[in-house]
């Protein structure tokens, strides 16, 4: 929501997240959730709340459930209603807060997992045993010649960025350690160039259905976001060409697309370079997710540089391959670039952890052996989620993917309905509105993969 006037019942529900409580009644407990979003100016002033029966819809109450919080608000002085207009939110003028909010879109990320069962809400995995080997095997004598120094280095431990640099290269993209800035994760990545590079009411394309911490960053930049549809075979090109002239800046995962895990193929890589070339369009390629392949096509190559200079600005991460727990993610661009997002950083944190980025270098560096330990793994969970899902959910449809941790399911009914339900049954998962710009994608769930075959079975049981 860039200035959330119109609060979608898909995006309020994230925002809600597990609002039910044993020892009060649904009407007085979603009200004082409700209550909590607009004092923390999640619900800014003058925001226009769902219709009844569609909050209804989504959160699995009666209507009357809504009826009687919304009433209870307007009790406290947090709502105003009018024939016509709906129930808006009023708040405290004094307490301050703009109106660019997120919308819960990396909800799955917060305190609320914990009380969950089981939590389908978030492809990330565990570490690979690599992470522990490495470790352990910090050098000491590396890390002593770091301890004499103040332990900020604002773009990137020098030996980090020299392999990320060796990664590109290993690729087919010529790049140089300083043309590398290493960032506190991919999702910092993403989040330094909204705020760098996009001003307010510029347009931005973005891919329907895309990755919602990018929508969320865009969005909170106060971008205009335009959809760009994903299809079977991967981003619509021409689609694309037909938007991209009057465009600011395009956001794109050509590989291993997340959620759908679709990658495009090397001729619709070629296609969109030249697009992004002509229309002289500034363009994030996303290969957060490109390491983690199933299929037998292998790493796919990063978006061949266009014509125009500097058009293409690459972020990495170790994230994904590796372990979430190394907050550890990297952009690639020119130097120029760089060093305008390099003092932006500075300005956020300064610099990345050093012995993360210790560890992190010298794991890359045993990269194509962590590629191969995570595409084995994750073919074996597949093979044994689309066992289970035939048997338990023939009428699901979903395109096979050829990397990530996730199957993009359609499951011909309201999504955020069934995350609803499966809520109160112990169960997380994320419905489609959550990845989408436009709160669409209502009948899809990303359904993470890698789990245990008879955790994986015993949600699915619980998902209907």
């Amino acid at each position: 929501m860039a200035r959330a006037e119109h609060v979608d019942s898909a995006a309020l529900a994230r925002l809600l997240g597990g609002w039910r409580a044993d020892d009060m009644p649904l009407p007085h407990a979603l009200a004082d959730a409700l209550d909590e979003l607009v004092a923390g100016n999640v619900l800014v002033e003058g925001a226009a709340l769902p219709p009844q029966r569609a909050l209804a819809a989504a959160l699995g109450v009666s209507r009357g459930t809504v009826a009687q919080a919304y009433a209870e608000l307007a009790a406290r002085g947090r709502l105003t209603s009018r024939q016509g207009s709906g129930s808006r939110v009023r708040r405290d003028r004094s307490a301050g807060g703009g109106d660019h909010v997120v919308d819960g879109r990396l909800a799955s990320f917060g305190s609320t997992r914990r009380l969950a069962e089981l939590d389908l809400s978030s492809g990330a995995l565990p570490a690979l045993s690599l992470v522990r080997e490495a470790v352990s095997a910090v050098d000491l004598c590396e890390l002593d010649v770091y301890l004499a120094g103040d332990g900020y280095y604002a773009a990137g431990l020098p030996r980090l960025r020299a392999v990320v640099a060796e990664q590109y290269r290993a690729q087919g993209l010529p790049t140089e350690a300083d043309q590398i800035l290493v960032t506190s994760g991919s999702q910092q990545a993403v989040w330094l160039c909204a705020s760098s590079l996009v001003t307010p009411g510029d347009e931005v394309l973005v891919e329907e259905p895309g990755y919602r911490g990018a929508i969320e960053a865009f969005r909170t930049a106060g971008a205009r976001l335009t959809a760009v549809p994903v299809r079977a075979d991967g981003l619509d090109l021409d689609h694309l060409d037909r938007v991209a002239r009057r465009a600011a800046l395009l956001y794109c995962q050509p590989a291993a697309h997340n959620p759908t895990g679709i990658s495009l193929p090397a001729a619709a890589r070629e296609r969109l370079s030249e697009i992004v070339g002509r229309h002289g369009l500034l363009t994030i390629e996303d290969r957060s997710c490109a390491d983690l392949v199933l299929d037998d096509r292998g790493v796919r190559p990063p978006l061949p540089d266009p014509p125009g200079p500097g058009l293409v600005i690459r972020i990495g991460t170790a994230s994904k391959l590796l372990w979430g727990g190394l907050r550890v993610g990297w952009i690639r661009a020119e130097r120029p670039m760089i060093k305008r997002l390099t003092q932006a950083k500075a300005a956020l944190d300064l610099a990345a952890p050093v012995l993360d980025q210790m560890v992190t270098a010298e794991l890359l560096t045993q990269a194509d052996r962590a590629r191969r330990e995570r595409t084995r793994r994750l073919r074996a969970h597949l093979a044994d989620a689309v066992a289970v899902l035939a048997e338990r959910r023939p009428a699901w449809r979903w395109t096979p993917p050829s990397g990530g941790t996730a199957l993009w399911i359609d499951t011909g009914t309201d999504a955020v309905a069934l995350a609803e339900r499966a809520r109160r049954r112990g169960v997380l998962v994320t419905a489609g509105p959550a990845f989408s710009p436009a709160n669409a994608q209502r009948s899809r769930i990303r359904l993470p993969f890698w789990r245990p075959v008879d955790q994986f079975a015993h949600a699915v049981d619980l998902l209907e």
